[in-house]
């Protein structure tokens, strides 16, 4: 790495150390300390459950941020070595700008990769861990409940064994309906049981109503076999199935296509999901967006003062995450693909990237 590098990567490092703290704490301060301070009021939360919130978080802040941080640095390192006219000492020796910009395009990459890998192994733990300390320990929400489209996943060994759909679930009878099971083999669908309901009758759940079909390798029926009462292959209780279930958020990527796979079997609407997934990986790529629009945008004149900067930042952000929530809520809606509600933003902000880029290269 040569020490032109070093020093622009070094240049960065401050503020973008600095956007992940100050965007943090805005967060924090505008919504994380609000419902905490809910919690206390209003269900009496003990300091060890509002604290453990606290910290579950704080993944998913930081996973927002990152983009964000990410706008700011290429914004204020590239104002301040524009505004010293280092810039034109660079390019007086040679430098074309896009040699000058290739390590923020490279960090901007790299911290893109790292929010997705962050988002899919840490956010969805700590989402679920914050959403069951809210209604077991804080709420104490032991209310029998209704629930719709329950899946329920088997998994030994690191592969799917069983995948369990019912179109409803009431906790207060234990009873499942419209129940759909697949078994698999090896990843290889073997076997599926349809039945009217299913009723969890000491220590077990019986289904009623039903038929079961085995699969060949083609993935055709082989044979079947319809019963009108049989134990249904699960031994989870009916608090377990209840505790299982996730919001769209608290999933990682390969339960989201499970989900969504087992949903569109039984003809749900998924659009919620799909969003969400794709989601997963447009977010966390924003990092680089922001850089193309960051970097260009930092040698414009007068872009030496912080507070200019800082400006800039909030406003593309604003934009961006105004886009991309009214994207969001076409794409739930069906009223435009899940793939390109989720993708829009961040193709938009490439398009006004590119176009600055080349501006700033002539």
């Amino acid at each position: 790495m040569r020490i032109l590098d070093k020093y622009i990567l070094a240049e960065l490092l401050g503020p973008f150390v600095f956007g992940i703290a100050a965007f943090s704490s805005v967060f924090i301060g505008t919504s994380t300390l609000f419902k905490l301070a809910q919690y206390i009021s209003k269900y009496g939360a003990s300091l060890a459950s509002v604290t453990k919130l606290f910290f579950y978080s704080l993944p998913g802040i930081v996973v927002l941020t990152l983009p964000m941080s990410m706008l700011l640095a290429a914004l204020l390192s590239f104002g301040r070595l524009s505004g010293s006219s280092e810039i034109t000492a660079m390019k007086s020796g040679g430098l074309s700008f896009y040699r000058l910009t290739t390590p923020v395009f490279i960090v901007a990459f790299l911290v893109s990769i790292f929010a997705v890998v962050f988002n899919e192994t840490v956010v969805p733990q700590s989402k679920t861990a914050y959403s069951t300390i809210v209604r077991y320990e804080i709420e104490r929400d032991s209310r029998p409940r209704s629930q719709e489209h329950v899946v329920i996943k088997d998994v030994k060994q690191g592969e799917l064994e069983r995948l369990t759909y019912a179109r409803k679930f009431e906790e207060d009878t234990n009873t499942l309906y419209t129940i759909t099971i697949q078994e698999f083999e090896k990843d290889r669908l073997v076997r599926v049981e349809n039945a009217e309901k299913a009723i969890w009758q000491n220590g077990r759940w019986i289904m009623y109503n039903g038929i079961v079909h085995d699969m060949t390798v083609e993935g055709k029926i082989e044979r079947s076999m319809r019963f009108a009462q049989q134990n249904m292959p699960i031994e989870k209780p009916p608090q377990a199935i209840s505790r299982e279930q996730k919001k769209p958020d608290e999933m990682t990527i390969k339960e989201l296509k499970q989900h969504i796979k087992a949903l569109q079997r039984e003809f749900v609407k998924t659009s919620n999901y799909e969003v969400e997934l794709h989601q997963r990986l447009a977010i966390p790529m924003a990092s680089l967006v922001f850089a193309t629009i960051g970097t260009p945008l930092g040698l414009q004149p007068h872009r030496s003062s912080s507070s200019i900067g800082l400006g800039i930042s909030i406003i593309i952000i604003l934009i961006y995450y105004a886009i991309m929530t009214v994207c969001t809520a076409l794409g739930q809606g069906g009223t435009l693909p899940p793939v390109v509600a989720a993708w829009i933003p961040n193709i938009i902000g490439l398009v006004i990237g590119c176009f600055l880029i080349r501006r700033a290269a002539r």
